[in-house]
């Protein structure tokens, strides 16, 4: 009988490397192995855990003659979830939900087969609380829990015989980094446990056409813990983001075979659990009472729904190493702007200490935030504050010019609705017939901007 070996698994790609090294021979990552131990070769020479993921007859089909269909959707009783679903739950589907520790996903998930509970026959399997402890979370969030079936277990084949047994259309895993087979000798939360319990639980849900969603821990980068592997081996991926001290909670689709990506969802965590928030274009805008330097409002676009950002900035001189910061964008993406700045508008601020924030804790993964963050960071040098009901977006390039983002009607429409006069956007993206009751002012390149922004008397705050 073969021994089994120990090996080092790469929690990047999921390579499989003999010896340790620093630097992982597949994907080149650094310090990404880790000591796992490889079970032995089954004895027939073949492995029912190595199947296909996909669920497959392994006959050769012409593609033209493979039935198309459009995948049936069941509601998961919030429109928001469904929102960023891309419609409904998919029969078959798995799903991969991440956030940080007490951010809502558990609460969530157990709202939601509270309410699929009412058609389907659902479970919740946890590995990290006990049964006492969900059955109290529940009752705090007064939810239906006659409609919801439980099972504290960690050990995948048990969970397996159970869904066996119970045949339920909807399993929620809490969480798959608790879950270990008995074919690894790993511990559990290790990246080869990781990927082999995802796997089989795809296997599985795939062909008993079963809804599986998945917990998973985030890493202190933010990412999902364990294989990189394992994103792609689910057919959805959801992050639940939220400030700390907020209430708001936003979940943002980065993956999704069955809808849209970027989509956005927002939600109100209450005593009573989430509460959906219908329209969350206003949200994240937290103004004063009078107009502040620094602050800009941008038209930012999750999905298909616009949002209204406020742009916060504070630029101040030092004596010391300049030092940038940004929270809700990239922190390059910053440095590339200023220096941008600096060539094509003669406007210097990289020897200043610059510090920009967005609102709500909202994270901005578009580069129409580019024109936004330079004017509240021009706004904070020259103390000048902006007009309350001015909204700005727009990508800026190498050149200084401004470059055209997509959806811009879109955005006008929503800046129109919500009160704003004055709205600055690209001249590609000009309208073509004026807005009532609208200021339109279409730029080209960087240094119009700020002489339109900064130099219009009509513009300018006492």
């Amino acid at each position: 009988m073969a021994k089994a070996k120990t090996v080092y698994v790469c929690s990047e790609c999921g390579g499989i490397s003999p010896k340790w090294q620093g630097q992982c021979p597949h994907c080149t990552s650094w310090n990404s192995l880790s000591e796992t131990v490889q079970a032995p070769p089954a004895a027939n020479g073949g492995n029912h855990r190595f199947q296909a993921l996909a669920a497959s007859s392994g006959e050769v089909q012409v593609l033209a003659e493979v039935q198309a269909e459009e995948a049936p959707r069941d509601p998961s009783g919030s429109d928001e979830l469904d929102r960023v679903l891309g419609g409904g739950l998919v029969r078959g589907a798995v799903i991969l939900i991440g956030g940080d520790p007490g951010i809502g996903k558990s609460t969530l998930l157990l709202q939601t087969l509270a309410s699929v509970g009412a058609r389907r026959k659902v479970l919740y399997v946890t590995g990290e609380e006990s049964a006492q402890q969900v059955a109290l979370r529940a009752s705090r969030l007064a939810v239906d829990a006659g409609r919801v079936r439980l099972l504290a277990e960690i050990r995948l084949e048990q969970v397996l015989a159970v869904l066996q047994s119970e045949r339920p259309d909807v399993v929620v895993i809490d969480s798959i980094q608790t879950a270990y087979s008995d074919f690894l000798q790993s511990a559990p939360g290790s990246v080869a446990q990781v990927r082999e319990c995802s796997s089989i639980l795809t296997r599985m849900a795939k062909s008993r056409q079963i809804i599986v969603i998945l917990v998973g821990h985030v890493t202190k980068d933010g990412a999902i813990a364990g294989p990189r592997v394992l994103e792609h081996i689910v057919d959805t991926v959801l992050y639940f983001e939220g400030e700390q001290h907020s209430n708001f909670r936003m979940l943002r689709s980065v993956k999704n075979r069955f809808g849209a990506v970027n989509e956005l969802s927002v939600f109100d965590m209450t005593d009573q659990g989430l509460r959906e928030v219908i329209n969350p274009a206003t949200i994240f805008l937290d103004r004063y009472g009078e107009a502040v330097a620094g602050s800009v409002v941008m038209v930012s676009r999750n999905g298909v729904r616009p949002f209204l950002v406020e742009v916060q900035a504070l630029v101040s001189e030092t004596k010391t190493t300049p030092r940038q910061l940004i929270l809700g964008l990239e922190h390059n993406r910053l440095t590339f702007l200023l220096t941008i700045m600096k060539e094509q508008a003669n406007v210097d601020i990289l020897e200043h200490n610059v510090y920009v924030n967005i609102v709500g804790g909202l994270k901005i993964t578009e580069t129409a935030s580019d024109l936004a963050v330079l004017l509240a960071c021009v706004s904070s040098l020259k103390n000048q504050p902006l007009p309350h009901d001015m909204a700005v977006f727009g990508e800026v390039g190498l050149s200084g010019e401004i470059r055209s983002v997509p959806n811009a009607q879109e955005r006008i429409k929503e800046a129109q609705k919500n009160g704003f006069k004055t709205v600055v956007i690209p001249k590609v993206n000009q309208p073509k017939q004026p807005i009532e009751s609208m200021n339109v002012i279409a730029v080209e390149y960087l240094y119009q901007v700020l002489q339109a922004v900064f130099e219009n008397d009509a513009l300018v705050v006492n």
